[in-house]
């Protein structure tokens, strides 16, 4: 009996993650102010909220790639605080 080959998991921290997933967690992290700070766009900044934020990243590839990197990051902080 051949059994089907399963594919490993995904070694890309983001696959499957949905924008709005990060975003949530980026928030719940640093607070808007924080993330206004790390990455300044005015989505962040000026009366910010989920919905907008969404919005913009959906159509401006750069600024999503710079949440995608802090967010990356930001594994990599929570990984070490873990550590010790």
């Amino acid at each position: 009996m051949n059994r089907p080959m399963t594919a490993p998991p995904p070694r890309d921290p983001l696959h499957g993650l949905t924008l709005e997933a990060m975003l949530t967690e980026l928030v719940a992290y640093f607070g808007w102010p924080g993330l206004g700070e790390r990455i300044a766009i005015r989505c962040f900044t000026s009366e910010p909220s989920i919905a907008s934020s969404l919005k913009f990243l959906r159509k401006t590839p750069w600024a999503r790639e710079k949440v995608e990197s802090l967010y990356l990051f930001m594994l990599r902080e929570r990984a070490r605080a873990a550590r010790g």
